[in-house]
Protein backbone atom coordinates (compact mmCIF):
# COMPACT_ATOMS: atom_id res chain seq x y z
CA UNK A 1 0.00 0.00 0.00
CA UNK A 2 1.04 3.61 -0.26
CA UNK A 3 1.44 5.60 2.46
CA UNK A 4 -0.20 9.15 2.17
CA UNK A 5 -1.09 12.26 4.41
CA UNK A 6 -3.96 14.00 4.62
CA UNK A 7 -2.91 17.75 3.79
CA UNK A 8 -5.30 19.08 6.80
CA UNK A 9 -1.83 18.67 8.71
CA UNK A 10 -0.63 21.42 7.00
CA UNK A 11 -3.63 24.13 6.77
CA UNK A 12 -4.04 23.96 10.57
CA UNK A 13 -0.31 25.42 11.10
CA UNK A 14 -1.17 27.90 9.33
CA UNK A 15 0.84 26.92 6.09
CA UNK A 16 0.21 27.60 2.61
CA UNK A 17 -0.99 24.50 -0.08
CA UNK A 18 1.98 24.79 -2.51
CA UNK A 19 4.29 24.47 0.79
CA UNK A 20 2.47 21.88 2.40
CA UNK A 21 2.70 19.81 -0.89
CA UNK A 22 6.00 19.87 -1.45
CA UNK A 23 6.83 19.51 2.09
CA UNK A 24 4.66 16.29 1.94
CA UNK A 25 6.92 15.07 -0.96
CA UNK A 26 10.40 15.94 0.39
CA UNK A 27 9.43 14.09 3.62
CA UNK A 28 9.33 11.01 1.48
CA UNK A 29 5.23 10.33 1.41
CA UNK A 30 3.30 8.41 -1.53
CA UNK A 31 0.94 9.86 -1.93
CA UNK A 32 -1.40 12.80 -0.44
CA UNK A 33 -5.38 13.20 0.24
CA UNK A 34 -6.72 16.93 -0.05
CA UNK A 35 -8.93 18.48 2.68
CA UNK A 36 -11.37 21.20 0.42
CA UNK A 37 -14.49 21.72 -0.04
CA UNK A 38 -15.33 22.42 -3.89
CA UNK A 39 -17.87 25.30 -2.67
CA UNK A 40 -15.20 26.92 -0.62
CA UNK A 41 -12.00 27.00 -3.10
CA UNK A 42 -11.78 28.77 -6.41
CA UNK A 43 -10.36 28.09 -9.49
CA UNK A 44 -6.92 29.62 -8.78
CA UNK A 45 -6.88 27.06 -5.49
CA UNK A 46 -8.14 24.01 -7.68
CA UNK A 47 -5.18 24.35 -10.58
CA UNK A 48 -2.63 25.17 -7.59
CA UNK A 49 -3.27 22.00 -6.13
CA UNK A 50 -3.22 19.92 -9.09
CA UNK A 51 -0.31 21.70 -10.34
CA UNK A 52 1.74 21.18 -7.51
CA UNK A 53 0.87 17.46 -6.79
CA UNK A 54 1.77 17.02 -10.38
CA UNK A 55 4.89 19.06 -10.57
CA UNK A 56 6.34 17.40 -7.33
CA UNK A 57 4.91 13.47 -8.46
CA UNK A 58 2.62 13.46 -5.37
CA UNK A 59 -1.01 11.65 -7.15
CA UNK A 60 -4.25 12.82 -4.89
CA UNK A 61 -5.53 9.66 -3.63
CA UNK A 62 -9.23 10.77 -1.95
CA UNK A 63 -10.75 14.12 -1.18
CA UNK A 64 -12.18 14.31 2.28
CA UNK A 65 -15.92 15.22 2.80
CA UNK A 66 -18.19 15.86 5.85
CA UNK A 67 -21.64 15.70 5.36
CA UNK A 68 -23.45 15.27 8.42
CA UNK A 69 -26.62 17.11 5.83
CA UNK A 70 -27.18 13.82 4.23
CA UNK A 71 -29.24 12.73 7.55
CA UNK A 72 -31.07 16.10 8.13
CA UNK A 73 -34.94 15.19 8.57
CA UNK A 74 -35.24 18.54 6.01
CA UNK A 75 -35.66 17.35 2.43
CA UNK A 76 -34.08 20.56 1.61
CA UNK A 77 -31.03 20.03 3.35
CA UNK A 78 -30.50 16.58 1.81
CA UNK A 79 -30.66 17.68 -1.51
CA UNK A 80 -28.01 20.51 -0.84
CA UNK A 81 -25.49 18.00 0.34
CA UNK A 82 -26.42 15.58 -2.35
CA UNK A 83 -25.56 18.35 -4.85
CA UNK A 84 -22.66 19.34 -2.46
CA UNK A 85 -21.75 15.95 -2.31
CA UNK A 86 -21.93 15.57 -5.82
CA UNK A 87 -19.20 18.56 -6.17
CA UNK A 88 -16.78 16.64 -4.31
CA UNK A 89 -16.66 14.04 -6.46
CA UNK A 90 -16.66 15.92 -9.22
CA UNK A 91 -13.36 17.56 -8.15
CA UNK A 92 -12.13 13.84 -7.39
CA UNK A 93 -12.22 13.31 -10.99
CA UNK A 94 -10.54 16.64 -11.89
CA UNK A 95 -7.74 15.28 -9.17
CA UNK A 96 -7.76 11.85 -10.75
CA UNK A 97 -8.27 10.82 -7.54
CA UNK A 98 -9.82 6.95 -6.28
CA UNK A 99 -12.50 8.34 -3.96
CA UNK A 100 -13.95 10.45 -1.77
CA UNK A 101 -13.97 9.71 2.02
CA UNK A 102 -17.56 10.49 3.13
CA UNK A 103 -18.17 11.20 6.89
CA UNK A 104 -22.26 10.80 7.50
CA UNK A 105 -22.36 11.92 10.95
CA UNK A 106 -24.67 11.04 13.78
CA UNK A 107 -28.43 10.61 14.77
CA UNK A 108 -29.85 13.70 16.42
CA UNK A 109 -31.42 14.45 19.27
CA UNK A 110 -30.21 11.73 21.42
CA UNK A 111 -31.80 9.37 18.49
CA UNK A 112 -35.56 10.60 20.65
CA UNK A 113 -37.14 12.94 18.34
CA UNK A 114 -36.77 11.69 15.10
CA UNK A 115 -36.72 7.99 14.45
CA UNK A 116 -33.00 6.35 13.93
CA UNK A 117 -33.95 4.13 11.37
CA UNK A 118 -35.52 7.23 9.36
CA UNK A 119 -32.15 9.25 9.46
CA UNK A 120 -30.46 6.01 8.66
CA UNK A 121 -32.87 5.42 5.38
CA UNK A 122 -31.85 8.63 4.65
CA UNK A 123 -28.53 8.43 4.85
CA UNK A 124 -28.46 4.68 2.86
CA UNK A 125 -31.09 6.05 0.14
CA UNK A 126 -28.27 9.43 -0.18
CA UNK A 127 -25.44 7.44 -0.50
CA UNK A 128 -27.22 5.02 -3.52
CA UNK A 129 -27.41 8.10 -5.30
CA UNK A 130 -24.31 9.15 -5.10
CA UNK A 131 -22.95 6.26 -5.18
CA UNK A 132 -24.22 5.83 -8.67
CA UNK A 133 -22.80 8.55 -9.92
CA UNK A 134 -19.63 7.84 -8.26
CA UNK A 135 -19.84 4.81 -10.54
CA UNK A 136 -20.40 6.87 -13.36
CA UNK A 137 -17.26 9.03 -12.88
CA UNK A 138 -15.37 5.91 -12.26
CA UNK A 139 -14.50 6.76 -8.37
CA UNK A 140 -15.66 5.35 -5.01
CA UNK A 141 -17.16 6.86 -2.03
CA UNK A 142 -15.52 5.40 1.38
CA UNK A 143 -17.21 5.68 4.68
CA UNK A 144 -15.33 6.81 7.56
CA UNK A 145 -16.16 4.75 10.85
CA UNK A 146 -16.49 7.45 13.80
CA UNK A 147 -16.43 6.30 17.42
CA UNK A 148 -18.70 8.57 18.74
CA UNK A 149 -21.94 6.88 20.83
CA UNK A 150 -24.35 8.35 18.32
CA UNK A 151 -22.37 8.16 14.91
CA UNK A 152 -24.29 6.23 12.83
CA UNK A 153 -21.69 4.36 11.49
CA UNK A 154 -19.31 3.63 14.97
CA UNK A 155 -18.66 -0.41 14.38
CA UNK A 156 -18.17 -2.83 12.02
CA UNK A 157 -20.98 -4.02 12.56
CA UNK A 158 -23.10 -1.11 11.33
CA UNK A 159 -20.30 -0.26 8.01
CA UNK A 160 -21.17 -3.78 7.05
CA UNK A 161 -24.89 -3.46 6.86
CA UNK A 162 -24.98 -0.54 5.92
CA UNK A 163 -22.65 -0.97 2.83
CA UNK A 164 -24.81 -4.36 2.59
CA UNK A 165 -27.71 -2.18 2.48
CA UNK A 166 -26.66 0.56 -0.48
CA UNK A 167 -25.20 -2.37 -2.02
CA UNK A 168 -23.24 -0.80 -4.90
CA UNK A 169 -19.75 -1.21 -5.74
CA UNK A 170 -18.65 2.74 -5.38
CA UNK A 171 -19.64 2.57 -1.76
CA UNK A 172 -16.96 1.02 0.51
CA UNK A 173 -15.63 1.66 4.11
CA UNK A 174 -12.41 3.37 5.24
CA UNK A 175 -10.70 1.79 8.28
CA UNK A 176 -9.55 4.31 11.07
CA UNK A 177 -6.93 2.66 12.89
CA UNK A 178 -7.79 5.34 16.03
CA UNK A 179 -11.44 5.18 15.68
CA UNK A 180 -11.18 1.16 16.19
CA UNK A 181 -9.02 1.51 19.61
CA UNK A 182 -11.69 4.18 20.60
CA UNK A 183 -14.71 2.27 19.81
CA UNK A 184 -13.30 -0.71 21.27
CA UNK A 185 -13.20 -2.58 17.99
CA UNK A 186 -11.27 -5.73 18.29
CA UNK A 187 -8.50 -5.84 15.19
CA UNK A 188 -10.12 -9.45 14.13
CA UNK A 189 -13.59 -7.75 13.56
CA UNK A 190 -11.95 -6.28 10.97
CA UNK A 191 -12.29 -9.47 8.72
CA UNK A 192 -15.71 -8.66 8.30
CA UNK A 193 -14.30 -6.22 5.97
CA UNK A 194 -13.05 -8.29 3.63
CA UNK A 195 -13.88 -6.77 -0.06
CA UNK A 196 -15.85 -3.98 1.41
CA UNK A 197 -13.25 -1.53 2.76
CA UNK A 198 -10.30 0.74 -0.03
CA UNK A 199 -8.93 3.08 2.37
CA UNK A 200 -6.91 3.56 5.93
CA UNK A 201 -6.90 6.45 7.91
CA UNK A 202 -4.26 5.87 10.45
CA UNK A 203 -3.19 8.01 13.67
CA UNK A 204 -2.82 7.64 17.71
CA UNK A 205 -5.26 8.58 20.40
CA UNK A 206 -4.95 8.32 24.01
CA UNK A 207 -7.40 5.68 23.82
CA UNK A 208 -10.27 7.87 25.11
CA UNK A 209 -10.81 11.04 23.74
CA UNK A 210 -10.29 11.52 19.66
CA UNK A 211 -6.66 12.74 19.36
CA UNK A 212 -5.53 12.09 16.19
CA UNK A 213 -2.08 12.18 17.00
CA UNK A 214 1.33 10.50 15.68
CA UNK A 215 1.91 6.79 16.55
CA UNK A 216 3.54 6.49 19.14
CA UNK A 217 2.65 9.66 21.16
CA UNK A 218 -0.52 7.24 22.50
CA UNK A 219 -1.40 4.33 23.29
CA UNK A 220 -3.04 2.37 20.28
CA UNK A 221 -1.73 -1.17 19.96
CA UNK A 222 -0.99 -0.68 15.72
CA UNK A 223 0.29 -3.91 15.12
CA UNK A 224 -2.70 -6.45 15.24
CA UNK A 225 -4.73 -3.62 12.92
CA UNK A 226 -2.09 -3.61 10.60
CA UNK A 227 -2.04 -7.72 10.30
CA UNK A 228 -5.52 -7.82 9.61
CA UNK A 229 -5.58 -5.05 7.14
CA UNK A 230 -2.67 -6.54 5.28
CA UNK A 231 -4.72 -9.44 5.13
CA UNK A 232 -7.71 -7.96 3.17
CA UNK A 233 -5.47 -7.06 0.75
CA UNK A 234 -6.62 -3.56 -0.30
CA UNK A 235 -5.54 -1.72 -3.25
CA UNK A 236 -4.87 2.03 -2.16
CA UNK A 237 -3.46 3.91 0.93
CA UNK A 238 -2.98 4.56 4.27
CA UNK A 239 -3.21 8.31 5.38
CA UNK A 240 -1.50 9.81 7.92
CA UNK A 241 -4.51 12.19 10.12
CA UNK A 242 -2.64 15.09 11.95
CA UNK A 243 -4.71 17.04 14.30
CA UNK A 244 -3.34 20.35 15.64
CA UNK A 245 0.43 20.31 16.86
CA UNK A 246 1.45 21.48 19.89
CA UNK A 247 3.40 23.44 18.66
CA UNK A 248 2.49 24.95 14.84
CA UNK A 249 5.41 26.76 14.13
CA UNK A 250 7.06 22.39 14.19
CA UNK A 251 4.67 21.10 12.30
CA UNK A 252 6.85 19.87 9.95
CA UNK A 253 8.99 18.10 12.78
CA UNK A 254 5.43 16.97 14.11
CA UNK A 255 4.44 15.36 10.00
CA UNK A 256 8.07 13.74 9.71
CA UNK A 257 7.89 11.81 13.30
CA UNK A 258 4.47 10.39 12.61
CA UNK A 259 6.02 9.50 8.68
CA UNK A 260 8.41 7.52 10.10
CA UNK A 261 6.44 5.59 13.09
CA UNK A 262 4.37 5.03 10.26
CA UNK A 263 6.57 3.47 7.86
CA UNK A 264 8.53 1.27 10.45
CA UNK A 265 4.63 0.03 11.51
CA UNK A 266 3.85 -0.35 7.23
CA UNK A 267 7.49 -2.03 7.20
CA UNK A 268 6.73 -4.34 9.37
CA UNK A 269 3.66 -5.35 8.21
CA UNK A 270 4.75 -5.95 5.29
CA UNK A 271 2.13 -3.50 4.02
CA UNK A 272 4.69 -0.27 2.78
CA UNK A 273 4.86 -0.90 -1.69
Amino acid sequence: MKLGLINSAWAQAGRETAWGIQKTKELGFDSIDIFADPLDIDVTERLLIRRECERVGLPIVSICCVATGLIDFNPSVQRFHVDRVAKYLELAREFSARNVLLVLGEYIWNREVIRPEDQRAFAVDNCRRLGDYAGELGLQIALELEPFPLSLLNNVQTMVQFIDDVHLDAVQANIDISHLCLANVAPEELRRLKGKAIHVHISDCDGKVHGDLPPGRGVVDFAPYLREIADLKIDGAISIELEYSPQPDQIEAWVEEAYQATDKLMQAAGLRD
